[in-house]
């Protein structure tokens, strides 16, 4: 089953966890996770700059790692598909071939602006996003792959323009509709209104809270808790040390997780070529 009938016949939310890399999504893999998700934003934190400075041979690169070495459907943010309809059609066959499930595409201006994450966002016009969602799916070779359409009008315009929108963007094209609604009526409203699958972007930890799985939502996506859970323990540890000369960890849980740190990131068939071709001596 493609990953859109996977969204339409679940009983409650999917979720999407952060998978920056292929340990990241291995881990995802290994807790139960079946779909995960590349986030620009967190990638561009990972990497000192913004996700509005990412190029679409970073992204694809880093989907390519993580596809080749786990088996999640991989869902990957493209921003506003670095650049016009043109552009928008060849990130969908890079991200194609890198082994993605599916893609999200928002209607901020392009190139992309840094004060984005101060919540400042521009949007370009409706017409403009549906041209880019008809050549998105145009440009894929088999309709197994998702084009999530994502609106930021909620914030920046109104409810009911990122209704009319997200209308707009469904018949253009788009499988799923991502928005970011303010409240409950906003939830129960837009499942009301909108008849393709729901998706929306906030923490895992609400993803199966009554507000969503009763209203029918079908995908969440957190693109920051395990970020910022690394950041913090990270953050703890060195800032710990420096001060106390100790990061505080447990040593014992510590080495026990790194002694198998090579079975999570799948080295155990690695062996297996090794001790079949390599001889030992």
């Amino acid at each position: 089953m493609n990953l859109l009938g996977k969204l339409q016949e679940a009983t409650q939310p999917a979720v999407a966890p952060l998978c920056l890399d292929p340990l990241m999504a291995r881990i995802a893999e290994q807790a139960g996770f079946n779909m995960g998700y590349v986030s620009g934003g967190a990638l561009g934190y990972s990497y000192g700059v913004s996700e509005a400075l990412l190029s679409m041979t970073e992204i694809a690169d880093v989907t390519r790692r993580i596809t080749q070495r786990c088996g999640l459907d991989i869902i990957v943010d493209v921003g506003v598909g670095f650049g016009d309809a043109v552009h928008t059609a060849r990130a969908v066959w890079e991200l194609q071939q890198a082994g993605a499930a599916g893609i999200e595409l928002e209607d901020q201006v392009a190139p992309k602006r840094v004060s984005h994450h101060r919540g400042i966002e521009h949007l370009v016009d409706v017409g403009y996003m549906q041209e880019k969602i008809t050549e998105a799916a145009a440009a894929r070779s088999s309709d197994d792959f998702l084009i999530i359409a994502r609106t930021g009008a909620v914030k920046n315009e109104s409810f009911d323009h990122a209704l009319d929108r997200l209308h707009a963007y469904h018949a253009a094209g788009a499988d799923v509709l991502m928005l970011m609604p303010e409240s409950d009526d906003h939830v129960a409203a837009a499942r009301a209104n909108l008849s393709a699958p729901l998706a929306t972007i906030t923490s895992m930890d609400h993803a199966h809270k009554p507000r969503w799985r009763d209203s029918g939502w079908n995908l969440i996506i957190d693109p920051f808790t395990a970020q910022v859970l690394s950041v913090q323990a990270v953050q703890q540890a060195y800032t710990a040390f420096t001060r106390d000369g100790s990061s505080g960890a447990d040593l014992r849980a510590l080495f026990e997780t790194y002694n198998v740190l090579d079975e999570m990131a799948g080295l155990s068939e690695l062996y297996a070529i090794e001790d079949r071709t390599t001889e030992r001596e």
